[in-house]
């Protein structure tokens, strides 16, 4: 049942993407922040609501790190999502996985246990390499930018996920974790907003009008299933089902908006792919307590 559930958040992630791609055409990136975690905090609170669940938590500190490295990271997904072909904003996010890793090495070197990692930071290195195939044959100069800061989307869905995986072995509840996550982004949103040029309504296209309900909502469906995906199930699965997203953005990516990317861009996208599966096989055998992914 948990691989249905990442799965699920993979489609609604990816789809959501596509309302972001087409209402970044009016709006900025904290609009759309702003919109929608408010659409969230509406939709989620419902369902806490309906399921009895206490919108107090014994564990505010976690969920204000969790919302607030998930904030960024998402304020630089759709940053990237507006400016980059689809697929290639979905696999710069996706290298979570191969960031996880990243910091376990790092940790181990920490730690004095550097000569056990060289496996592990063999996957990093192989990530990065298909970084690299990826953005040269498919960001033009003036999208170099946007691929740096997709990069770092990626980097802080990782600290995300871990943080979502710890709040989980506490036992707060999947929905008040994305509730807050909403909270969090409605926030930021809105505090960006005040020092940036809001778009008048009138200069909004239907189209974009028309995502910014189904963004809020896709984004709750897809932050709830991931949140039980990963704080029920095996940490080598739901990992490795998160690529899913990736076949479902290079799908849209194709159909929808026609981006051209070459053959050794979806050869780099494969390189992620396999190196972020065979990190998260690693780490999950070899290194189920080290300090690093215990912190």
């Amino acid at each position: 049942m948990q691989a249905l559930w990442m799965l699920l958040a993979s489609f609604f992630f990816a789809t959501m993407a596509v309302g972001v791609k087409v209402a970044a055409g009016s709006f900025s990136t904290f609009e759309l922040v702003f919109y929608r975690g408010l659409v969230s905090i509406v939709f989620m609170g419902l369902v806490l609501r309906t399921r009895g669940i206490p919108f107090a938590t014994p564990v505010p500190a976690m969920h204000a790190w969790r919302s607030t490295i998930g904030v960024l990271s998402l304020g630089s997904w759709f940053y990237a999502i507006a400016h980059l072909p689809l697929a290639t904003a979905m696999t710069l996010n996706y290298m979570s996985g191969v960031w996880i890793a990243a910091f376990l090495v790092g940790g181990a070197m920490l730690y004095g246990k550097a000569e056990r990692q060289g496996a592990l930071m063999a996957t990093v290195l192989a990530g990065f390499v298909g970084v690299v195939m990826m953005l040269r044959p498919t960001l033009e100069q003036n999208q170099l930018f946007a691929g740096l800061i997709g990069l770092l989307s990626g980097l802080g869905a990782a600290l995300a996920y871990m943080q979502v995986t710890a709040m989980g072995k506490v036992g707060e509840p999947e929905g008040r974790t994305v509730f807050y996550f909403a909270v969090g982004s409605a926030i930021a949103g809105g505090i960006g907003m005040c020092f940036d040029t809001l778009t008048p309504w009138s200069a909004v296209s239907w189209q974009a009008a028309a995502w910014i309900v189904p963004i809020g909502v896709l984004a709750s469906l897809g932050q709830w299933c991931m949140t039980r995906a990963y704080s029920r199930g095996s940490t080598l699965m739901v990992a490795n089902l998160q690529y899913s997203g990736i076949v479902f953005a290079a799908f849209y990516s194709l159909v929808l908006f026609g981006d051209k990317i070459p053959l050794i861009g979806w050869a780099g996208m494969a390189v992620i792919v396999v190196s972020g599966l065979a990190a998260t096989a690693l780490r999950t055998r070899a290194l189920p307590n080290t300090p690093a992914e215990e912190h």
